[in-house]
């Protein structure tokens, strides 16, 4: 989508986003002269979008510097991302807090996984803290985006070369042994322009056994070319080993008095990540023509502390893929009338191997373990392809209409190395060959009541095919294969408005899921089965708020609640929590942030955010409640002068015990992962340019 009368080609169109003031890319709320690229992959006023769109900018990355995603996805309203240890993360975005494969995960548009091998801890594969801008589509994406997006589409962008030669080193240390290091710096010449970014990150974690270490690199390329048009390649890379606490979580009692115990040392998490792609443009009066080629890899060896004590394993899943992103527009100039049509292609071969393992514990602290027998191993290599059309037209001045369909076809084939399993609890299906498709309608208008107040309405229906691990790692249930795609119908409106001294946003939803893949764990023996359940509800509000209080202070405010249903769920007979809230599903998330830009910090400011996150169940059966907790946290920066920068900030500035994660089961009782105390950090940076 074109602005009105900006002609633009994308490098130029991606150096004026870097270089813009943040007031104009506002973060928080999305304001109408706020810019959206994730929708149609190009430029588009958030007015004209008919999804809630939440869009941090570059500077309030390099503002925050955030240590985490969850330090900065929260400013954005009704997204959750809690800690699992290190960068790992579970997100909440009209979803309960959840390991599912919802969420769609993209870098510059381009999927950071196959969907056969979702990750729930996507972004730290993500180089965030360098990050050029993060666009969150709330709930299903457009045409443009297929399988996953169902509680949102998360696009993470990366950062163009600065137009003159700029290179910039921060380092930071902290609390339990955090250590930062972030380099970056490019520049432009004649038609080439270059950036490279580099992070390293390490911390000896806060609770026994947790070490951290990461090293991701970025490089980027833009292009023009003669025939006038660009080229952008992109290469990332990340490398993260792990000693995860993770869920690892304790009894209450320890919770509140040994917070540091880790019952789980031994377990692991080491991923490597590669992405390579070049994204081919050409723009003419009328047209414009996108052909991106990629290229990934991705590895897992992890040995996950959640089943030890119930099914101990240790396994690798692998997989490379190769892809191709097409994409056809052409403008009519009746109505301001665009039609897009493309086809996306993905081949991902992939594995997965895994072994039993015994382990053994000491007071209750699992302390080694020894590998047993292969319970795993298998080959599936997961295909799809799927052509799409969309569509915008403006029938008058005031109102916007969008339309599209997607088609997506997903296949998967399964190669058994071990052979089949009937019984016990590691079956095994035989070699076989799965199947999904589906069509995807989307609809979707806006309309501007006036230069400062814009609504929209939108009804998107999309789904999610089974990841390989759900479909062929059988567990102890009777039939995995046999698992259907979750499809979901997503009702939506929305109102945004921006006056001189304030804005605002507000939307409402209401989403169905059925076939929902949900986890039932066993009474008899706490083992879990994996099924599709009949159909959940996903319901609430989201607001909004910004407002400039003095010519230094600001405040930002994002608030949401939300109910989520199981309507039809009875996983075995005799049982059935149809009616009952979903667990780990808080009705109130909040962010407030209050941020004074003191003349006396040269530039600087001084932000106090409180988070807040309501109560939730604990068990399916909503016997068990965890309570919510109340965070406040301090941040701060001071410029020495132009090129030398100092920060610090305190995270958990009262010191609160909270939990990032709770649960109840008949086996353990109530059980919490705390999460992190009061803890200091501080660091420079230093730009030449």
């Amino acid at each position: 989508m074109v602005i009105p009368g900006f002609k633009y080609r994308p490098l130029k169109l991606a150096l004026l986003l870097a270089l813009a003031p943040a007031a104009t890319l506002a973060a928080e709320p999305t304001t109408l002269s706020t810019v959206t690229i994730t929708g149609t992959k190009e430029a588009q006023p958030v007015a004209e979008s008919t999804a809630s769109v939440g869009v941090i900018d570059s500077s309030v990355i390099d503002e925050l510097k955030p240590g985490h995603p969850s330090e900065i996805m929260g400013k954005i309203p009704g997204v959750h991302v809690n800690v699992t240890g290190g960068e790992g993360h579970m997100t909440a975005i009209r979803q309960p807090i959840t390991t599912s494969p919802v969420y769609l995960y993209l870098e510059d548009g381009i999927p950071t996984r196959s969907a056969g091998f979702f990750n729930h801890n996507a972004l730290y594969e993500v180089n965030l803290p360098q990050a050029g801008g993060i666009e969150v589509t709330k709930g299903p994406g457009t045409a443009l985006y297929g399988s996953d997006a169902i509680g949102g589409v998360i696009n993470v962008m990366t950062r163009p070369a600065p137009l003159k030669p700029e290179a910039e080193v921060t380092t930071e240390i902290g609390d339990h042994g955090w250590n930062r290091l972030l380099v970056t710096g490019g520049t432009t010449k004649s038609d080439d322009g270059i950036r490279a970014d580099l992070n390293i990150t390490t911390t000896d974690g806060w609770r026994d056994a947790t070490e951290y270490d990461r090293q991701s690199a970025t490089v980027r390329w833009d292009r023009f070319l003669t025939n006038g048009a660009t080229l952008k390649t992109v290469i990332t890379a990340s490398n993260i080993e792990q000693q995860t606490a993770g869920t690892s979580r304790l009894s209450k009692e320890d919770y509140l008095n040994n917070p540091t115990k880790n019952k789980t040392p031994i377990s692991l998490r080491n991923v490597e990540a590669l992405r390579i792609s070049s994204a081919y443009e050409k723009e003419e009066d009328n047209t414009l023509l996108s052909i991106t080629p990629y290229a990934r890899y991705n590895s897992m060896e992890l040995l996950p502390n959640w089943s030890l004590t119930y099914d101990p394993q240790r396994y690798t899943t692998k997989n490379h893929s190769l892809g191709l992103l097409t994409r056809y527009r052409v403008d009519f100039a009746p109505n301001r009338t665009q039609l897009i049509v493309g086809v996306d292609l993905d081949y991902s071969p992939g594995s997965r191997d895994e072994n039993a393992i015994t382990a053994s514990r000491t007071n209750g602290i699992f302390t080694a373990y020894t590998e047993g027998e292969k319970t795993y191993q298998y080959d599936v290599d997961v295909s799809s392809v799927a052509p799409y059309i969309h569509i915008e037209s403006s029938p008058s001045k005031k109102l916007r209409i969008d339309a599209g369909l997607r088609l997506d076809y997903i296949a998967y084939d399964y190669s058994n190395q071990l052979g089949v399993e009937r019984s016990g609890s590691h079956r095994r299906p035989e070699s076989t060959t799965v199947e999904f498709d589906h069509l995807s309608p989307k609809l979707g208008a806006t309309y501007a009541f006036s230069d400062t107040l814009n609504g929209y309405a939108s009804y998107r229906n999309t789904f999610r095919a089974p990841s390989q691990s759900q479909l062929f790692r059988q567990g102890r249930a009777v039939n995995t294969v046999d698992l259907k795609s979750v499809e979901a119908d997503n009702f939506e409106i929305g109102l945004r408005g921006k006056h001189s001294r304030y804005s605002y946003e507000v939307s409402l939803y209401h989403m169905t899921k059925e076939n929902d893949i949900l986890s039932f764990r066993n009474t008899t023996d706490g083992t879990r089965e994996t099924q599709n359940a009949g159909e959940t509800l996903h319901q609430g509000v989201e607001i909004g708020f910004g407002s400039t209080l003095s010519e230094t202070i600001k405040l930002d405010i994002s608030h949401s609640y939300a109910k989520h249903t199981y309507e039809q769920w009875s996983p075995k007979t005799g049982i059935n929590f149809s009616g009952n809230e979903m667990a780990s599903a808080p009705r109130v998330i909040s962010d407030v942030r209050l941020n004074w830009h003191a003349r006396a910090l040269n530039g600087g400011r001084i932000e106090l955010n409180w988070e807040h996150l309501g109560s939730y169940w604990l068990d399916a059966e909503n016997t068990h409640q965890y309570e919510g907790h109340d965070l406040y946290h301090l941040r701060a920066n001071y410029y020495l002068n132009r090129h030398l920068e100092l920060f610090g900030r305190i995270h958990n500035l009262t010191d609160e015990r909270y939990a990032t994660g709770a649960s109840f089961s008949q086996f353990n009782g109530e059980e919490f992962a705390p999460g992190l105390p009061r803890t200091l950090y501080a660091g420079v940076s230093y730009k030449w340019y």
